[in-house]
């Protein structure tokens, strides 16, 4: 992990750890590392529905142009929008400004590049060589060298259009629950999801600045539970901050999440024949239920760390089209550079529909084992001196030697949070609960 670019792009407590001159700094180092010599770049930028991403908008359109950089302004949008228009506007990077599923007084830098994938670690380094070590210094454009800022009005349009091109069979008439977190699918949901014929109930659509994912949203299905139910609906989905993430709850009320929505898709693409390599990837996360399902179904499934960047990686390194994580960031590379939460609903329907089976139905294929996860606040030092305590080390492994081959232990480090994450998953709820919170005790008490 990088200085100032995590697991997913640069993020912190806006105006205070995410300044105004640090998202101008980023602005200037990332035109000149993604810039091709004697070539005017073409910057395109959107945000999510926080107060902050004007703030950084504006700065990071300042530092772009400051170095001769042309932005192209996209408003509220979701991340997979930017990484599709980056591509179809011909732009030589796309920025997103957006903390995903943090509460609201986070905000988060995310590049891609012009191909629509985001940066390489070794690009993200450059980046912050420049930024945090003076490796270079970015040029100082006068006159006609600084750089224009134009706003675009077709953003969404050319979204909405581009994912309803993946509509592979008839939603009229369908009655749907949508939570949109109060970010950015306010912009487009009810917008794509009309236009399938879809008779929409939606909720958390009216943001303010300050109301994204704050009890709604992907992080939050009480409510999107409740809606499905109150309103007879025949399923919900529910939305991160920027979109990238989706939820979705069955007609009784019941949570499907990533491993299962990966599960039922990979699965019909395999009956159809368009599951590469017959593969799907996920992270070292997922449920046992979903590796176990693999295997009674013959599919390949590949495990990596945790990230969707690493499994895109994956992906791309050995031609697999479908992959994801357990908190709904699913990638449909046929369709997509990136995770794309809208994508993910209407390739979920799509199943829905040509099966002519239920949501529940089709999420009772795959066995859920009970899985227990406890965050532990911890402080920087702490941190940093998780890999190298000997003393959580030892209980990890007692632990696993307890579970033997009805369970597993994780813990990592968050890539965006100031936590380690204790995970356990087995058999028996009660016994992992127990062992989960001696695991994590331990580490409150070593490494707060």
């Amino acid at each position: 992990m990088g200085r100032l670019f995590g697991t997913d792009g640069a993020r912190g407590v806006a105006n205070s750890e995410l300044t105004p001159e640090l998202a101008m700094n980023i602005g200037r180092a990332a035109a000149c590392v993604l810039t091709k010599e004697n070539k005017r770049a073409k910057i395109l930028i959107g945000k999510d529905t926080r107060q902050s991403s004007d703030m950084l908008e504006a700065a990071l359109a300042a530092g772009l142009c400051s170095v001769g950089a042309d932005v192209l302004i996209l408003g509220v949008v979701p991340t997979p929008a930017v990484a599709y228009l980056v591509k179809k506007y011909e732009c030589d990077a796309g920025v997103m400004i957006s903390a995903s599923h943090n509460p609201c007084e986070f905000n988060g830098i995310k590049i891609f590049q012009g191909t629509g994938y985001k940066l390489p670690d070794e690009i993200e380094n450059r980046i912050e060589a420049i930024i945090l070590d003076g490796a270079e210094e970015p040029p100082v454009k006068i006159g006609g060298e600084v750089g224009k800022i134009a706003y675009c009005e077709s953003a969404v349009n050319d979204y909405v259009s581009h994912i309803l091109e993946c509509k592979q069979a008839d939603f009229t008439g369908m009655k749907l629950a949508f939570d949109c977190a109060n970010g950015s699918s306010s912009a487009t949901a009810e917008k794509l999801f009309s236009s399938l014929g879809i008779d929409g109930v939606y909720s958390a659509n009216e943001p303010d600045g300050v109301n994204i994912n704050a009890g709604c949203g992907s992080t939050h299905l009480e409510s999107l539970q409740s809606l499905v139910k109150a309103n007879g609906c025949e399923l919900g989905f529910a939305f991160d901050g920027d979109a990238d993430r989706m939820l979705a709850v069955d007609e009784n009320g019941n949570t499907v999440d990533g491993d299962k929505i990966i599960a039922i898709c990979a699965k019909y693409m395999k009956e159809q024949g368009t599951l590469k390599n017959d593969t799907a990837v996920v992270t070292v996360m997922s449920n046992m239920g979903f590796f176990k399902f693999c295997d009674e179904n013959s599919i390949h499934c590949e495990k990596t760390a945790v990230g969707d960047r690493y499994v895109l990686e994956n992906m791309l390194k050995n031609g697999y089209n479908i992959g994801g994580e357990q908190s709904g960031h699913i990638i449909f590379l046929d369709h997509s550079t990136t995770g794309d939460g809208q994508l993910s609903a209407l390739m979920l329907l799509n199943v829905i529909k040509n099966t002519g089976k239920s949501l529940s139905a089709l999420a009772a294929q795959m066995q859920v084992y009970p899985q227990v996860l406890v965050n532990v606040t911890v402080s920087a030092e702490g941190k940093a001196a998780y890999a190298s305590d000997k003393a959580i080390k030892a209980k990890i492994e007692e632990v696993e030697t307890k579970l033997g081959d009805d369970g597993r232990v994780l813990v990592r480090l968050s890539g965006t949070e100031p936590l380690i994450r204790v995970m356990l998953e087995g058999k028996d709820l009660d016994m992992i609960t127990s062992f989960a919170n001696e695991i994590a005790d331990l580490v409150k008490e070593r490494l707060s």
